[in-house]
């Protein structure tokens, strides 16, 4: 039998349209989703489902969106398939809170109510802040570190080779973007974000998350859940809490995660849980041609259902 690992997408995947259909035909993607507006007090599945997408993009907004339909797509493959037997899994950024409640570090409920005030923690620190993020692409990450250094801003991903995300400040950011042609970077594309993630422009985030971490009951994961601070997965109820946490100011190791979950726990495919192929994109700069089986919706678990047949059998 194949290992399978599971990837749950990041904020900025998010599509106007994500999980009407799952919602439509799956029975139980349909309870996930009133159960989610009852939480929230507020629709996020109208939201998620008809937009506009100025209002699904608020971060306050997209980060419980994101988080309600990774996990949907996943009851909706198990709907098809069972039980699946997973070995493993990582998110990007908020995908690591959708990536411990697949894995039952803890419940559906608590994920939500996690993400949810991440999200106003988070949003709270851009109106706060005058921050700003850019791509660095066709960079060498060591170069982009001292570009960093220099122009007093944090790396915030290091997605795949080649793609290292700077944030900050917005003019030192500015300062970075105009810089980065004499540091070798091939192309710096500021990004249109609401403030500085995983930056020290994040630390009000930071520690009311904290707080709020230390009031939650954090149990076993069922399978390693790679974290994003350090490209391993997380073992114990504090370093839980200190990873999800961290990733909040930090920079978000995705290339080092993936290569864990292939080299280490030793994955022969990936399954993406959630909107696009952001993640399927970016493993491919990073191993290219492994194999990644992408799920969005309705049409995508059918077919992903048939391709796993062959992978558990």
């Amino acid at each position: 039998m194949k290992r399978i690992a599971l990837l749950f997408a990041g904020q900025g995947a998010q599509v106007v349209g994500m999980g009407r259909d799952l919602s439509e035909r799956y029975e139980a993607v349909a309870l996930l989703y009133r159960r989610a507006d009852d939480m929230l007090d507020r629709s996020i599945s109208a939201i998620s489902f008809d937009g506009p997408e100025e209002e699904l993009t608020k971060t306050v907004n997209c980060q419980p969106a994101l988080y309600v339909h990774g996990l949907a797509c996943l009851r909706a493959l198990e709907d098809e398939l069972g039980e699946l037997p997973i070995a493993a899994a990582a998110g990007l950024s908020l995908g690591e809170f959708t990536a411990h409640a697949a894995a039952g570090t803890f419940d559906f409920d608590t994920g939500l109510h996690l993400v949810a005030r991440r999200a106003e923690f988070m949003q709270g620190a851009c109106d706060a802040t005058s921050g700003a993020m850019a791509a660095m692409i066709g960079a060498d990450e060591n170069a982009v570190r001292d570009l960093a250094a220099q122009t007093d801003v944090d790396v915030a991903n290091l997605n795949s080779p080649g793609q290292v995300v700077i944030s900050g400040e917005a003019q030192k950011v500015a300062l970075a973007v105009s810089l980065a042609g004499e540091a070798g970077v091939r192309r710096a594309t500021p990004l249109n974000v609401a403030g500085a993630y995983h930056s020290r422009l994040m630390k009000s985030a930071y520690e009311k998350l904290a707080v709020l971490l230390d009031e939650v009951e954090i149990g076993v994961p069922h399978f390693p859940v790679v974290c994003n601070i350090d490209a391993v997965p997380a073992v114990g109820e504090e370093r839980i809490r200190e990873t999800l946490r961290e990733q909040v100011t930090g920079t978000v190791r995705w290339a080092e995660s993936i290569e864990h979950l292939i080299d280490h726990e030793k994955a022969d495919v990936l399954v993406e849980l959630g909107p696009g192929r952001v993640l399927a994109g970016l493993v491919n700069r990073i191993r290219k041609g492994f194999p990644v089986i992408s799920i969005a919706d309705a049409a995508g678990v059918k077919a992903g259902a048939e391709q796993l047949k062959q992978t558990i059998s």
